[in-house]
């Protein structure tokens, strides 16, 4: 086999994705790797093991498009384009039709509006705190003594989230904290976590129409989703691999400049 592939990279504050992609726009190969310190050498490492698990040779990949925050970080790529953008053809390939993306990472959230053709009208982004992001479950696991992957399970296994009054990381530490000493549930008090990580994307804009959820948080603790879904009067919908929506986009953006090169 020695079709040409399509690669996309996103290089995140937390972790790099990478996307392999056909001229018929199947995934043949992808990876992900905590980003570290050396953007570079990450990214190469993703593309190796993506090649190996695509069963290709490097001199197959015809294009390379890096999107995120260490974009400019990539050695192997041809082209770089905003997280915005990719996020946005990511989603669109998936739901072809006017939708709002909301995008949970670990450093940062972002709502993306698109119209039925697939064109930005509009975003949102916050980057200035930690609460309503990947970060702030991060802390909230470290404080109470919890792995990160048993946030999920012990948020997905109650109904009841306990409400948290203060959307900053260190004081919703402490808060919690206090709520323990009087008896609170964990379970509830990590799906309220996950509830305050929603509200505090749900005062960015309005959440309304066809709602797509992405990145790592989604990814990690689906019941982000249905917390969600309480939230907005469209539908919500959650694309396969979500933490991979900018590595996806990116990859079809290198697919679509070779395109419209040829």
């Amino acid at each position: 086999m020695n079709d040409p592939l399509y690669c996309g990279v996103d290089v995140g504050a937390s972790s790099t994705k990478l996307v392999l992609l056909d001229q018929s726009r199947e995934v043949r190969g992808h990876s992900i790797r905590r980003s570290g310190v050396d953007y570079a050498a990450t990214a190469r490492a993703c593309l190796d093991e993506a090649i190996g698990a695509a069963g290709a040779e490097a001199g197959q990949v015809r294009r390379t498009v890096s999107t995120g925050y260490g974009r400019r970080n990539v050695d192997f790529s041809d082209d770089t384009r905003t997280e915005l953008h990719c996020h946005g053809v990511g989603c669109y390939h998936h739901f072809p039709s006017a939708i709002t993306i909301v995008d949970i990472g670990c450093q940062d959230n972002k709502i993306i509006r698109l119209d039925e053709s697939g064109r930005r009208v509009d975003f949102k982004m916050n980057r200035k705190c930690a609460a309503g992001t990947g970060a702030f479950l991060e802390e909230i696991a470290l404080r109470l003594d919890v792995e990160l992957e048993e946030l999920e399970r012990l948020a997905s296994s109650t109904t009841e989230a306990v409400r948290l009054n203060s959307f900053c990381t260190v004081f919703a530490s402490t808060e919690i904290l206090s709520h323990l000493r009087r008896g609170e549930p964990l379970a509830n008090l990590i799906r309220g976590a996950f509830a305050s990580v929603v509200n505090r994307v749900a005062e960015m804009d309005r959440l309304d129409g066809e709602v797509v959820l992405t990145g790592g948080v989604v990814a990690h603790n689906p019941t982000t989703a249905e917390i969600f879904a309480d939230k907005v009067d469209g539908e919500v919908k959650v694309p396969p691999d979500p933490q991979f929506s900018g590595a996806l986009g990116a990859a079809l953006t290198a697919l679509a400049q070779e395109e419209k090169n040829a």
